[in-house]
């Protein structure tokens, strides 16, 4: 029997899944700020706490699997983990903007908090 594992499918294949979420954690870490679809930013926003904490603990051999952007790579060394190192976890906050005015849905922003 197949279960649910806690994670939503979102209509995509796993490889399409990694694919997008790599993408879309690697801008969020270089711009800190995203806007996307409310699901996108649920699941989004658990791959890069993942990421976040093991850039803390210095896992960067797990970090450079994860991020495939140098830059990102190096920020995420230099000013993100330092910034967090104090800090537990909930290192993302999301806010919801309302409906897209082209198919109605649920947009939310997720963001780096301070």
């Amino acid at each position: 029997m197949i279960k649910n594992l806690g994670h939503r499918k979102l209509s995509k294949t796993g490889s399409h899944r990694r694919a997008m979420f790599a993408n879309m954690a690697a801008s969020l870490l270089l711009h800190e700020k995203i806007q996307t679809t409310l699901p996108r930013a649920l699941e989004l926003r658990r791959v890069v706490e993942g990421i976040i904490n093991d850039a803390k603990k210095g896992r960067r051999l797990q970090v450079r699997k994860a991020v495939h952007s140098r830059d990102v790579y190096h920020k995420l060394f230099d000013v993100i983990a330092p910034r967090y190192k104090d800090r537990d976890g909930g290192c993302t906050r999301i806010l919801r903007l309302g409906a897209r005015k082209g198919d109605a849905a649920e947009t939310a922003m997720i963001k780096l908090v301070d």
